[in-house]
Formats: C-alpha cells, structure tokens, sequence
C-alpha cells in the first residue's frame, strides 16, 4: 500500500504547521485530562451496579503467539457514540473478504452532554454487545484485532474506568483513539470509493458523539493509493451530542424547523475554522465529496426508495446534493412518529437523523459539491487495512532479513 501521510501529529490547536495542520475545535465540552486506562487502578463500576463480574478470556493478545498461516482473520471493532461494530475479514488479494460482521445500537452517549458521564444503563447495553462481539472473536480464527473507542469514551469522566472494565467483562482491550486517528483511519477505510477528478476533496464521517472533516490531495483514487491528507478538522458534535444538547422540543412544525436551525447554525459555527482554511480549494470547478455515516447512508436509502435497508445498492452510490437537501428538509419538518414510520429509518433513528441532516447541511454549505459520493464503510475498514498492510510490510521485511542471512552463510 502506498505511503499515507496523517495529520500533522505535533501541531497545536490555533497553530500552523506548512498550512497543512489540523485542528480540533472544542467548542461547548471540556474533556478530562487523558488516563491511561492500561493504569488505572479503579474499579470502573457504576455506583448503582449490582452485576457480578465475570471471568472473561484474555483478547488484547490475540495473534501475538501465533505465526502466519492461510485461512487466519482480522478483526476491527469500533465503539462509537452511538453504535458498536465488528468486522472480522480474511485476505484476499490486495483486499479482503468478509466472514462474519455484527452492529448494534448501543447509545453509549446518551446523557454523556448533560451529565459528563457514561450512564450504567448504557454501559450495561454495551457491555452484552462486546460480549457478543468477544464471542465471535473467539470463534473465528483470528490472528491479530485492533478494538477502538471514540469520542464518547475520550469525553466522558469514566471513560477509562469503562474501558478497564470492557477488558475485565469481556476481555477486549480498547484503545481510545484520538480524533485525529479517528479521521485518519475513515479515510482509510472509504476513500477507495471518492469519484475520479483533478479537484480536491473533502471526506465525511458523521458519527454519533463527533464529526470528523478531511480535505484530500486532488488526483488519483486508485484502491492502491490513499490520498494525502491536505487539512481536516473534529468538531464535538455528532447526532447523538447535538441532539442532546439541543434538546427535543417538537411540539409543533415551527418548532421543529427552529430546533433544526439552531442545529445548523451551532455546527457551522463549530466547522467556521475549518471552512476559513479550505475556501480557496472550494472555489475548485471539481470539488468532490463522499461521506460516511449512518446518515448518509439513510438519506441514500431513502433517495433510492428502498423498502428495507439494501447494502449493496447504497455503498459506492452518487447522489445529487441537491436531492440530499430536499430530503434533509422533509425530515426535519416531520413529527418523530411520521420519521419513525419511513422505511431505514425506523424508530433507533428517528430522535437523531434530524441532527445528522443538520450536520450534513452545514457540511455541503462550506464545501458545495454538486454530488455526494456515500459509503456504508469506514473506520472498521480503515482498521482492517492497517493491520494487513502493517502485516504485508513486516513479512517483507522478514523475507528480506532472511535473504540477506542466507546470503551471507553462502559466501
């Protein structure tokens, strides 16, 4: 795989490196100064937990003992906001072939804006998901995972506590990323689907606690080459935090075109830094945009008119982005239930694609591409790429290691 440049690891928020650094705004939230959560000593329960620990098999060393052999997996599982999500996948040529996946709303977020803190009803519903996920992981032949968790553990309180006790209930060892490994590894994972141009582009990912904003080199977009990351941007706002904090007031049509509005004004407030750098880049004729989120992915299926939530016909689609804003109107003029009732919306996104829609607004506002490229693929991807090319490269140089020793045990 061709060399990928992320963001610029030593830059400072409010500074530049070269022009090309990125920033994180935090804006409302201020997070907790980091743990690391390999240390930490505390016992990591709810106050009102009456659950009885139990013994969980050992999964941060999966593949660590093991050589290389045909027929092993990798797996990659992402914690969000909002959901929880593994993909287990074998090798297979210059990509791979998924073997089994799984996805669950688990609303780890929720409350988290009000209160700072993971809730114990949704630690607990996260929890019976990572077993779940502990359980197919132990069943597949897995050689190496990598399990990581976003901003709703980076903001919380007892975050790392949570963390700590995943690996003691489960076994799993979650690294809490960093927004900016977090817009690294979505690029990874999708950026094999941005349209063909000569312009720049900017890639997408709506998540459920943060928005993650990357504007990439113009030029090729062969699978074989990732995209060098020009500038990118994390806001804390994603469709569980916004609509949490700007609360749930849809009494009437008016109220919720003005709860809508103010999501709206609220995210572009928060992208305005990001929006500064890269005006120039969008006053390019060839702008490109692809994004990759449940959002994008629902708006699409709704586009389609599907009855019932079709992978295969959304991952890679183009769409208007004029007709992503009708749509985005239409909803957020609805009532919940009238949302609730349309087909791949239902009722586990029908409190939060309003948000979403809000986001996504503001999103093509700053960067006005006349299509949106959609990808039900992203972070998991980008994990799952990592490991594999890490792997290729260190059996490379394995080889190579031997080849020069057998060269010189010959002379």
């Amino acid at each position: 795989m061709a060399e990928f440049l992320p963001p610029d690891r030593n830059s400072k928020a409010g500074t530049k490196r070269g022009g090309k650094s990125g920033k994180v705004a935090d804006f409302r939230y201020k997070r907790p100064p980091q743990q690391d959560c390999r240390k930490t000593g505390r016992d990591g329960r709810g106050s009102g937990e009456a659950r009885q620990s139990r013994t969980a098999p050992d999964l941060s060393t999966i593949g660590t003992a093991r050589g290389n052999a045909h027929g092993e997996a990798y797996a990659a599982l992402d914690l969000g906001t909002n959901n929880c999500r593994l993909l287990i996948a074998r090798p297979s040529g210059r990509d791979f072939t998924v073997i089994d996946a799984f996805s669950r709303v688990v609303k780890l977020g929720e409350g988290l804006a009000a209160s700072g803190r993971l809730s114990d009803k949704a630690m607990d519903r996260t929890l019976s998901a990572l077993s779940i996920c502990a359980d197919k992981l132990q069943r597949r032949n897995v050689r190496l995972a990598r399990s990581v968790a976003t901003e709703a553990c980076r903001r919380a309180e007892n975050g790392c506590e949570f963390i700590e006790r995943v690996r003691r209930e489960t076994g799993i060892a979650l690294d809490i990323i960093s927004a900016e490994e977090e817009a690294r590894l979505a690029v990874l994972g999708c950026h094999i689907l941005l349209e063909s141009g000569d312009g720049p582009a900017v890639i997408f990912d709506i998540g459920g606690g943060s928005t993650e904003l990357v504007l990439v080199e113009p030029g090729s977009t062969e699978a074989s080459r990732v995209p060098r990351i020009l500038d990118w941007q994390s806001v804390p706002w994603g469709v569980v935090s916004l609509t949490d904090t700007v609360g749930r007031g849809e009494d009437s049509e008016q109220a919720r075109l003005a709860r809508f509005n103010a999501m709206r004004r609220m995210v572009s407030d928060s992208f305005a830094p990001f929006a500064a750098r890269v005006a120039q880049a969008a006053r390019h004729d060839d702008i490109r945009l692809l994004g990759t989120s449940g959002t994008v992915t629902t708006l699409a299926s709704l586009y389609l008119e599907l009855p019932s939530y079709d992978r295969k016909a959304v991952d890679g689609l183009i769409v208007p982005a004029p007709a992503m804003r009708d749509i985005s109107a239409r909803l957020s003029a609805m009532t919940p239930y009238e949302r609730s009732n349309l087909p791949c919306i239902g009722q586990d996104r029908a409190d939060l694609v309003v948000a979403g829609c809000a986001i996504l607004e503001a999103i093509l506002d700053l960067w006005p591409a006349r299509r949106l490229g959609v990808a039900d693929r992203g972070i998991r991807e980008g994990i799952l790429r990592s490991i594999m090319a890490s792997q290729h490269q260190s059996e490379r140089t394995l080889r190579q290691l031997h080849k020069q020793r057998s060269g010189r045990s010959a002379q």
